[in-house]
């Protein structure tokens, strides 16, 4: 099963978590060379990570629905 060839609709709530795991990437980074937001570099480490599972989560899921049709 190849990742990425495969073709899936994503509605814009489920997007949104991947938005998510985007955008707490984005901070870990800027956390990584400003110090005032590195204090916070836990939260949002955990928050990067719990996005990131869920979005590859519904992805899966989403390509077994459309196998199983």
């Amino acid at each position: 099963m190849n990742f990425f060839k495969r073709k899936t609709s994503w509605s814009n709530a489920e997007f949104v978590v991947f938005k998510l795991a985007i955008a707490s990437a984005y901070i870990l980074i800027g956390a990584y060379f400003h110090h005032y937001i590195r204090l916070a570099w836990l939260p949002i480490l955990v928050l990067f990570l719990v996005s990131v599972v869920w979005t590859l989560i519904l992805w899966i899921k989403k390509m077994k629905q459309k196998d199983s049709m």
